[in-house]
C-alpha cells in the first residue's frame, strides 16, 4: 500500500475514533510535518470524507452518513431502556422539545406507546414522523435547513422558531460527555438549537446512553448539572455521579428501573 493511502487511512480512524481531530496532534502520531496533513486534509475533504475546521478536522458527509448507520444498530436494547424510563416520567398531555440523535428517536417510539396528547416541537423529521401514527397528538416541527445524515433540522430559523415556545420538558441528548460533566456535540448548529431548546423548557431530561461517556466531541454544549434528571444504562463514574448529587440532578439507570 503506497504510502500516502495508508497515512489517509490512519488519518481518517484517528477522526473516526476522536470525533475531531488537531493538525497537530495528526502530524504528531504520524510522524510527518503538519504542511503535509494539511494537504491530506484537503485531498479527504474533496471527497467528502472529512470536514476541515479551523485547526484540524472532522468526519465529512460520506463518512457521517456511515457513522450515523452504525450508531442507529447500537446499544438498540439500552436505548429503548432509556426511552422507556423518560416516557414513564413524562405526563399526558405535557408539551415537549425532541432533539435529534438515534436515542431521542427510540424516546419518540416509546412515548407513541405510553403517552396520551402530547404536543411536541422536534428539528428531528424522523422524529415527527414517529408521533404522527397518534392522532391525538400535536406535532410541530422546526423550520430550517435538513441535514441529509440523520433528517435533523439546523440553522438560525430552526433556532428562532425555537424561540417562540415554552415547553414542559426538554428531552434532549449529547454527543460525548467528559469526566467532569462537560458536553459536547460535533456540530454547532445542532448546539445551538439544543441550547435554546434548553432555555425554553421548564424541566430538562438528559437521554444518553454508556458510548457517550468519555466519546471526545467538537463543539461545547453544556454542563450535565444543568438538567434535571440524566437517564442511562449503566452506572457512571463515582466522581460525576458526585457531581449530580450536589447539584441535585436525578440519575435514573434505565435498566434497573425496568427491573424494579
Amino acid at each position: 500500500m503506497a504510502p500516502k493511502i495508508k497515512r489517509h487511512e490512519r488519518i481518517i480512524a484517528l477522526v473516526r475514533e476522536n470525533g475531531f481531530m488537531p493538525i497537530e496532534e495528526l502530524a504528531r502520531q504520524l510522524d510527518v510535518t503538519p504542511q503535509t496533513v494539511r494537504r491530506d486534509i484537503n485531498l479527504l475533504c474533496e471527497e467528502h470524507l472529512l470536514r476541515r475546521y479551523h485547526g484540524g478536522a472532522a468526519l465529512g458527509e460520506a463518512l457521517e452518513t456511515e457513522d450515523f448507520m452504525l450508531q442507529k444498530n447500537k446499544l438498540q436494547i439500552e436505548k429503548a431502556h432509556i426511552a422507556d424510563a423518560i416516557a414513564a416520567h413524562i405526563p399526558d398531555r405535557a408539551t415537549l422539545f425532541l432533539s435529534i440523535g438515534t436515542t431521542i428517536e427510540a424516546v419518540a417510539n416509546a412515548l407513541v406507546k405510553q403517552r396520551n396528547g402530547l404536543s411536541v416541537v422536534t428539528n428531528n423529521i424522523h422524529v415527527a414522523s414517529i408521533l404522527s401514527a397518534r392522532s391525538d397528538y400535536t406535532v410541530m416541527i422546526t423550520s430550517g435547513v435538513v441535514r441529509p445524515v440523520d433528517g435533523g433540522i439546523t440553522g438560525v430559523a430552526t433556532v428562532d422558531f425555537i424561540n417562540q415556545f415554552k415547553v414542559d420538558y426538554a428531552v434532549l441528548s449529547a454527543s460525548g460527555i467528559e469526566e467532569d460533566g462537560t458536553l459536547f456535540d460535533f456540530d454547532y448548529k445542532e448546539v445551538s438549537v439544543m441550547q435554546a431548546m434548553m432555555h425554553n423548557a421548564r424541566t430538562r431530561y438528559l437521554a444518553a446512553d454508556s458510548s457517550k461517556f468519555g466519546r471526545p466531541a467538537l463543539v461545547r454544549m453544556g454542563d450535565i448539572t444543568e438538567f434535571d434528571a440524566l437517564f442511562t444504562d449503566s452506572p457512571i463514574d463515582d466522581v460525576l455521579a458526585k457531581k449530580l448529587e450536589d447539584a441535585g440532578v436525578e440519575c435514573v439507570f434505565a435498566s434497573r428501573e425496568l427491573e424494579g
